[in-house]
């Protein structure tokens, strides 16, 4: 498919690129797209969650009372959870969330992400460009441009431009990253993905079969 290429001053050039539709044009799986989202959430959590159960408690293991004839129920341990500053049962405890996925899975739920953007209109191609140096009202202008103003807009540039990455710091709701870079989770987090000409020929090349 043709789209047509946008300057940085928001207006579209003659020139057009042909997106592979092998990549931008499938039919998204849903599931590959679950599974990868999953995994870079669960990537993204530390697990170091712990509690005191029982034998990590410290406390005198005497027993309270005698077994039997008080009346009471039996008690065991000081360190019991029924008791205030007892043990916690079945608490958390450190571990580790990742897991692994096949790569030609997560390719597919890239591509099925990238095809949603392309379907829903939501992917803008620009022209390789570079800002003479790192000003926040550079890249805010950009966004005037297009309208994304306090939207959330992830873009994709062939290498990394220290003054387009800079210019973007001081903005929230923006992220820039480079083909390499490119995970389910963020194409989809974004309202508007916007990726330089130069980009498209790398995440091509990234995603082939």
């Amino acid at each position: 498919m043709e789209v047509a290429i946008y300057n940085i001053q928001g207006t579209a050039t003659p020139r057009k690129v042909t997106l592979d539709d092998s990549i931008f044009g499938i039919d998204p799986n849903d599931h590959a797209i679950y599974l990868d989202v999953k995994q870079f959430l669960a990537n993204q959590r530390q697990g170091t969650h712990c509690s005191k159960e029982k034998s990590a408690l410290s406390g005198s293991t005497r027993k309270l009372h005698k077994q039997k004839g008080t009346g009471g129920s039996r008690k065991g341990s000081i360190k019991s959870p029924l008791f205030r500053g007892g043990a916690r049962v079945f608490g958390p405890l450190p571990r580790d969330y990742s897991f692994k996925l096949n790569k030609k899975l997560k390719k597919l739920a890239r591509k099925s992400a990238l095809s949603y953007k392309v379907k829903d209109n939501h992917l803008t191609i620009l022209e390789d460009f570079s800002f003479d140096s790192p000003k926040t009202k550079n890249f805010s202008d950009l966004l005037k441009r297009f309208e994304l103003t306090g939207k959330k807009t992830l873009l994709v540039i062939t290498k990394a431009e220290e003054n387009v990455i800079f210019s973007s710091r001081n903005l929230r709701r923006i992220k820039v990253v480079q083909p390499a870079d490119l995970n389910t989770y963020e194409i989809l987090d974004a309202t508007q993905l916007l990726i330089t000409e130069g980009s498209i020929t790398e995440i091509e090349k990234n995603h082939q079969n």
